[in-house]
């Protein structure tokens, strides 16, 4: 049986969310015992031109409610960008994960060759179901949960292997 493109999509974002919530409450504990400002971290960038790490979460967030919603047809919910603590992208998340789990197999699968067009400022894109989730959405995702836990890590929020992979 060949890999259904619900399990390759929703389970992998819920999973990876699911970790990232628990990597951002040992960030919010580190500041905590370190008696460090939370937005220190929240704010904080790996490069100057590189978005911080609260927009990080918001993206990755927004890769896996937008590129589901994608293979579905239908329109995400829009979330303001305005989260400034740990609780609050938390909740974010949250929110995201709930979105998720709100869809069935079935109204992803079959997805593979559905022709979509996704508007980028003036310009639209055309892809194929199983090309927007391999090669845009999911690369995407990948690299802002990374790049969040990267961040975390680099600033001394003892982190591993395990807590980006998941129990």
């Amino acid at each position: 049986m060949s890999l259904s493109m619900y399990r390759a999509s929703v389970p992998v974002y819920i999973r990876m969310l699911t970790n990232l919530i628990a990597i951002m409450e040992k960030a919010a504990s580190h500041c905590e015992a370190g008696k460090i400002d939370p937005s220190v971290l929240i704010d904080y960038r790996l490069y100057p031109d590189m978005f911080s790490f609260a927009k990080q979460v918001q993206i990755a967030a927004d890769a896996a409610k937008n590129g589901t919603a994608y293979l579905v047809g239908v329109e995400a919910p829009k979330f303001g960008d305005t989260e400034r603590s740990f609780p609050e992208l938390i909740e974010r998340v949250r929110k995201t994960i709930a979105y998720l789990q709100s869809f069935k197999p079935e109204q992803i699968d079959g997805s593979e060759d559905r022709q979509i067009q996704i508007k980028r400022g003036d310009k639209v894109v055309d892809y194929r179901g199983e090309d927007l989730l391999l090669n845009r959405t999911m690369p995407n995702f990948y690299f802002h949960v990374t790049t969040a836990y990267d961040i975390l890590r680099h600033n001394g929020v003892v982190l591993g292997k395990r807590d980006y992979l998941g129990g």
